[in-house]
C-alpha cells in the first residue's frame, strides 16, 4: 500500500503516481491468484469507475474469468441426478472436453435425445412477425427481415463447480471483515464498502442459482420476439434446469472479438446498428438490461432470408388457400459458414474477403447474446431518479442535474464541494447544448467518462444499477464506434424514443406534460427530431445563422 504514495502525479498516467500504477498491477495479479470470488470481485470493481481510478479499472477489467476444470465425474453425477436416468440414456452425443471453464461453472456441448425435448421447445419460433411489429432503426438498415429462428436438439450444458457455493460464502465473510476494517480509516466512509460487499454478494448469489439465468433468457426471448431485428438469445430448457445445472440451446456462432480484431467488412454498420438498437430497446422500453455485455458475450452467426421470388410465391399462394406457416430456413448453412470463418481469424484479408462474398450472396449477420445470468432492472425509486435526471438534462439545466445527483445519491452528507460538482455538470450539459444546435458530433462516452470522474472526485455515491447502465452505454458505444466510426447514439435512439413517447402518452394525460415523465422524454425527442431534420436539410449549419434561417 505505501507504493501508492511513490512518485509524483503524472498527466500521462491520468493524474496517478507511477508507484500507484505498479500497485494496481500487483493487486490485479493477487486477486487473480485468490480464486473465483476475487476474480469476480475484480471484474465487478472494473465496472465501478465512479469509485475507483480509471487505470485501476483498466487493470482489473483485463482479468479473464477462467477457472480450474472440475472432473467429468462431477458433471456426470449432476446430470444423472437431474434426469434420474443413466448418463448414456440422456444424450445422443456428448463432448467430454468443456467448451468453456469460468470461475463459477463449466460448459459442455451435447445433443439431447429427442424424447427429452418438449414439443414446444422445437416447434415454437423464437421470432415472429405480428401485424403491429415493433419498428426500429435496425429493421430499416436491413433489406429483408431476418428469418424465424427455431432451436435444435444441440444444447449447451452449464454445470456449477463442486463446493463453489461454500467457497464463495467463505470468501464473502473475509471481504466483509476487511470492508469493515477499511471503513474505519479516515476519508473511506463515503465508499461504504460494507454495503458494496453486500451488493456484490447478492450478485454472486444470483449466479450461483442457474435458474435465474434460465428465467432471464425467457424474458429476453419474449421481449424480442416481435421485433424485426436479427437478435436472438439461447432458449433454455427450463424443465431440465436446476440450481446446479442449466441446459440451453447451443448457439454455434463467432465471438464479436473476431470482428473487432479483423473488421466486419460489409457488415460493420449492420452489426453496430443492430447491437446498439437491441441495447436501447432493453434500456428504454423493457427496463431489463443484460449486465455483462462485453465482446465475449456477444456472438455473430449468419442467416439468409427468403428470396423475393419465394416470398411473393408464398403471398400469392396465401391469397387462394388458407394461410400456412412459411417454411423455416435451414440454419445448417450458418454452421458451415462459422466453421469456415473460424479458420480465417488470423488472416484479416481472407476474413474480410469471405465476409464480402457472404454479403453478395445475401446473408445477414445475426447477433446472439449469451451468459445472461446478470440483468439490471431499475426499481420504481431508481427509475424515477433516472427520469428526473433525464428531465433536467432535457431542459439543458446542468446545475439542477448536479444538484439532483447529490440529493439522490447514497450518502449526500458525505459529498464534498457540491457547488463545484453542480457547476461541472452545468459545463458538461452546456457542451451538449452547443453541439446539439451546431449539429456537432456528440460522443456519449466522453461525456459519461467526465461525469464518472466528477462523481469520484466529489464523493457522490451513485446507485450500482445506475452505474451499471452508464457503463453498459460506454461499452456499447465503444464497440459500435470500433465497427462503424459514424455511429450516432442519438440517431439510434430516435425510433425508440418515438415508440416510448407513444407508450408514455397513453399512460399520462397531456395536462401533465410540464411535470410528468412524458414531458422529459418529449423535450429530448423534440430536440433530437429537430437536430435530425436540420442535419438532413442543411449541408452547412453555419448557413442557419448567416442567412437568418
Amino acid at each position: 500500500m505505501p507504493m501508492l504514495l511513490v512518485g509524483a502525479p503524472e498527466s500521462k498516467l491520468q493524474g496517478d503516481r507511477w508507484g500507484a500504477v505498479w500497485w494496481y498491477g500487483l493487486l490485479a495479479a493477487r486477486m487473480e491468484a485468490a480464486g473465483p470470488t476475487f476474480i469476480k470481485l475484480a471484474q465487478w470493481a472494473a465496472s465501478r469507475a465512479d469509485l475507483f481510478p480509471s487505470l485501476l479499472c483498466d487493470k482489473l477489467g483485463a482479468m479473464h474469468s477462467h477457472g480450474k476444470q472440475h472432473p467429468f465425474s462431477h458433471t456426470k453425477r449432476v446430470i444423472e441426478h437431474v434426469f434420474q436416468k443413466p448418463f448414456d440414456e440422456v444424450f445422443e452425443e456428448f463432448d467430454h472436453e468443456p467448451i468453456g471453464t469460468g470461475a463459477i461453472a463449466q460448459v459442455y456441448r451435447a445433443t439431447l435425445k429427442h424424447d427429452l425435448l418438449p414439443p414446444s421447445y422445437l416447434d415454437t419460433p423464437k421470432r415472429h412477425t405480428p401485424k403491429s411489429a415493433t419498428a426500429s432503426l435496425a429493421a430499416n438498415t436491413l433489406l429483408q427481415e431476418p428469418p424465424p429462428s427455431v432451436p435444435t436438439a444441440s444444447v449447451a450444458i452449464k454445470v456449477l463447480h463442486p463446493h463453489v457455493s461454500q467457497m464463495i460464502s467463505r470468501d464473502l465473510s473475509i471481504m466483509k471483515l476487511f470492508a469493515s476494517l477499511i471503513s474505519v480509516l479516515p476519508g473511506m466512509q463515503w465508499l461504504s464498502l460494507r454495503e458494496e460487499v453486500d451488493v456484490f454478494g447478492s450478485m454472486m448469489e444470483q449466479q450461483l442459482d442457474l435458474r435465474h439465468e434460465a428465467d432471464n433468457l425467457q424474458v429476453f426471448e419474449r421481449n424480442f420476439a416481435a421485433r424485426k431485428v436479427p437478435v436472438t438469445f439461447p432458449r433454455p430448457l427450463k424443465v431440465w434446469s436446476t440450481k446446479d445445472l442449466l441446459i440451453e440451446e447451443y448457439e454455434n456462432a463467432l465471438p464479436l472479438e473476431h470482428f473487432l480484431k479483423n473488421g466486419g467488412g460489409p457488415f460493420d454498420d449492420q452489426v453496430a446498428t443492430v447491437g446498439l438498437d437491441a441495447f436501447l430497446n432493453m434500456l428504454l422500453l423493457d427496463n431489463f438490461v443484460h449486465s455483462d455485455l462485453h465482446p465475449g458475450n456477444i456472438m455473430i452467426k449468419f442467416s439468409r432470408p427468403e428470396s423475393t421470388a419465394a416470398l411473393l410465391s408464398h403471398i400469392f399462394t396465401s391469397l387462394f388457400h388458407p394461410p400456412s406457416t412459411p417454411p423455416v430456413p435451414d440454419y445448417s448453412e450458418s454452421d458451415s459458414i462459422v466453421a469456415n470463418l473460424r479458420t480465417l481469424t488470423n488472416s484479416p484479408k481472407a476474413w474480410v474477403d469471405e465476409l464480402t462474398f457472404l454479403s453478395e450472396k445475401g446473408y445477414i449477420p445475426e447477433i446472439v447474446f449469451i451468459d445472461a445470468g446478470l440483468v439490471t432492472t431499475l426499481n420504481a425509486k431508481n427509475r424515477q431518479n433516472f427520469l428526473d435526471l433525464f428531465g433536467a438534462v432535457a431542459e439543458f439545466d446542468g446545475y439542477r442535474t448536479g444538484q439532483l445527483m447529490v440529493e439522490r445519491c447514497r450518502t449526500p452528507d458525505l459529498a464534498i464541494e457540491t457547488e463545484t460538482f453542480a457547476l461541472k455538470m452545468q459545463h458538461l450539459v452546456l457542451s451538449i447544448k452547443r453541439k446539439t444546435f451546431s449539429l456537432g458530433k456528440i460522443k456519449i462516452s466522453d461525456i459519461l467518462t467526465e461525469v464518472l470522474k466528477a462523481v469520484r472526485t466529489h464523493h457522490v455515491k451513485m446507485e450500482g444499477d445506475f452505474i451499471n447502465t452508464v457503463i453498459s452505454i460506454l461499452l456499447l458505444e465503444g464497440i459500435g464506434r470500433q465497427l462503424d466510426p459514424e455511429l450516432d447514439l442519438f440517431k439510434s435512439a430516435l425510433p425508440i424514443l418515438r415508440q416510448l413517447g407513444r407508450q408514455m402518452s397513453a399512460q399520462e394525460s397531456m395536462t401533465q406534460l410540464p411535470s410528468g415523465n412524458f414531458g422529459a422524454f418529449l423535450k429530448v425527442w423534440v430536440w433530437l427530431e429537430a437536430r435530425e431534420l436540420a442535419s438532413a436539410t442543411f449541408v452547412n449549419a453555419d448557413d442557419l445563422v448567416k442567412y437568418g434561417w
